[in-house]
């Protein structure tokens, strides 16, 4: 079972060590964090974003941020989604997600929650999916570590109550 918690200070070596290789980081990061090895300096730089720490036996098992896009309020952004190596494959990361789709609906109360998955990263897009997110059609390409990678767009809908 998950459970959520903003992210503290004391989080951090944990979180930067599950990033353990290049792809791991890029994938997690998009580039936007500067080049492999994040360093704790840059990582700082999500501290302006909602940071959330997710639980699984008391212990870190993920991490993801959360941020109103073009100051929105009616829409969260996840973002910077990981968890940890070991728990990979295990459906940590649909909980996670899950747990924080309830996070935005009912203590924002988002209309809407989006992501953006790169289309090279299988196993996060079908987590995505399987925690009830749907394509968007809207694609956007980066340039990571110097290869053109296209990355796609999801929402979740808050469910109409009724």
């Amino acid at each position: 079972m998950i459970h959520l918690r903003p992210y503290i200070d004391s989080d951090e070596e944990t979180v930067l060590s599950w990033c353990r290789d290049e792809e791991t980081f890029y994938r997690w990061t998009a580039g936007v964090l500067g080049d492999y090895p994040l360093t704790p300096e840059r990582f700082a730089k999500t501290g302006s974003l909602m940071r959330i720490t997710a639980l699984h036996i008391d212990s870190p098992a993920g991490f993801f941020t959360l941020r109103n896009p073009d100051g929105r309020l009616n829409e969260l952004r996840f973002g910077f989604v990981i968890v940890s190596p070991e728990l990979r494959g295990k459906g940590i990361g649909r909980q996670m997600i899950t747990e924080g789709l309830k996070y935005v609906f009912d203590n924002y109360r988002a209309a809407r929650a989006t992501i953006s998955v790169f289309e090279t990263n299988t196993p996060a897009y079908k987590c995505y999916l399987s925690a009830g997110f749907r394509e968007t059609g809207v694609k956007e390409t980066y340039t990571v570590n110097g290869e053109t990678i296209t990355a796609v767009e999801m929402e979740y809908q808050k469910p109409m109550s009724g």
